[in-house]
């Protein structure tokens, strides 16, 4: 197992890997930028440095500048998290250059499921059932519309190296494609330099299900069970619960060795996950392979009993994973809480704090990195906390996580931790009547 590992993230989720290194007995080394110098994190790890200023471009996206606090501080290797560098090839091929130990997939498996028209084409040649679409990028907008009319309107226009919902638009007529595929490329460009797009077929009142993945370096990929996550915002999850109440048996068995094939097909190890789109005639096809761990990662830790950010280490250090299937048990659900105000069309809310309550209780865990008097700033993703409940069954879960977010207090920043109370007491929530319009029942309509 490694000595000393560089965090290359902030926020809760670097809070969750010095935890598990600290369980683990490995030194943890904090990175910050000058926005987050006071942060949780940095004050959490074993050793801290600060490699630059507040903008992302300046410290968690600036590669040398994390490189050579990892030599500096003789790291072994460097976990990414999520976001920032966590799905960059260039970064993972550097740490391979630099003999530094990259805790996700090799630089080749994040380039496919990176480029996610060519990881499409993989997959579907595994025999994992797609969305109907382009094959590839769509070179001008003429080749969009051909496409359209042979696969039907309405169409969804994705960026390649897209994610968080970014260069993603929906057109329901030849009129609304054009602009569509103009925007989604300008913002593609702008988000992530690279402003390929493909099409695909937009599957009407589907929901969205994934499958999380760990791999080890010897060839053992397995399965540890679906999470729903088809309530969501702006196509960012937002409500996220496992088990699906939209699976049976079969159909979960079904999509999991799917998951398995894709996995496969990329040469894909360590944690990951497989996202599918779920139709109202339980037809299921795959959309794309997140090679990293994802945000909701403790809804299946809850019904494991798998560490999913220790098993990371064990499988990054080289070692075999221990089994070849998990025995989910019970219910758990989470509530991301955003410093975003949903009566104003999820405005960004940074500031200070005040006082700060975090819940807790029988079944509850809060994944966070505040303190009553922190600085939310402006800079970064505007993820607060996670709050997750567990129970024997959904109903208890769903009780449980209610009565947490009516708990969770934040003096002087707005939240959306009542939005996401009164979604889960609603009745369909609890009938699993899910859907991606579900939350526009709950926040004003914008003007």
């Amino acid at each position: 197992m490694f000595r000393r590992i560089l965090i290359a993230n902030r926020g809760e989720i670097a809070v969750r890997i010095i935890r598990a290194c600290r369980e683990a007995g490995i030194t943890s080394i904090a990175v910050h930028s000058d926005a987050d110098q006071d942060c949780l994190h940095a004050s959490l790890a074993d050793e801290s440095i600060c490699i630059g200023g507040p903008s992302s471009s300046e410290s968690y996206l600036h590669i040398p500048a994390i490189i050579a606090a990892a030599e500096i501080c003789d790291a072994q290797a460097i976990h990414p998290g999520y976001g920032f560098l966590s799905e960059s090839a260039k970064f993972a091929n550097i740490c391979r250059e630099c003999n530094i130990k990259f805790i996700g997939p090799s630089p080749e498996a994040i380039s496919l499921s990176g480029d996610k028209a060519a990881c499409r084409e993989a997959v579907k040649e595994a025999g994992v059932p797609t969305v109907p679409g382009s094959e590839g990028l769509v070179k001008d907008p003429e080749e969009a519309q051909r496409i359209a009319r042979e696969i039907g309107f309405p169409v969804l226009v994705k960026a390649s190296a897209g994610g968080g919902g970014k260069g993603m638009r929906i057109a329901h007529n030849e009129v609304a494609l054009k602009n569509a595929v103009a925007m989604a490329t300008v913002e593609a460009q702008a988000a992530f330099n690279d402003g390929g797009v493909y099409l695909e077929k937009f599957v009407e009142n589907s929901r969205h299900v994934e499958f999380q993945i760990l791999g080890d370096e010897h060839g053992r990929v397995i399965s540890l069970g679906e999470r729903e996550c088809t309530i969501q915002r702006r196509h960012q999850k937002l409500i996220e619960e496992t088990p699906s109440p939209a699976l049976t048996s079969s159909l979960r068995a079904k999509m999991a060795k799917a998951a398995v094939r894709a996995a496969r097909a990329i040469g894909y190890s360590n944690a990951g996950t497989a996202e599918f789109l779920l139709g109202p005639d339980n037809q299921f096809y795959f959309i794309e392979f997140n090679a990293r761990i994802q945000v909701e990662h403790p809804v299946t830790e809850e019904v494991t009993g798998i560490d999913l950010v220790r098993e990371q280490l064990r499988i990054a250090a080289g070692e075999p994973l221990g089994y070849s299937h998990a025995r989910p048990s019970g219910s758990s659900i989470e509530a991301r809480v955003y410093a975003e105000d949903p009566d104003n069309n999820f405005m960004p809310n940074a500031g200070q704090l005040g006082r700060c309550h975090i819940p807790s209780g029988p079944g509850v865990r809060v994944d966070t990195h505040l303190f009553s008097g922190y600085v939310v700033p402006r800079y970064y993703d505007s993820l607060l906390a996670k709050v997750i409940a567990r129970g024997r069954d959904r109903n208890e879960a769903i009780g449980r996580l209610a009565g947490a977010l009516d708990e969770f207090a934040t003096e002087g920043i707005k939240t959306t931790a009542r939005l996401c109370a009164r979604i889960i007491r609603s009745d369909s929530f609890r009938r699993g009547e899910l859907s991606p319009t579900l939350i526009d029942s709950f926040v004003p309509k914008t003007k």
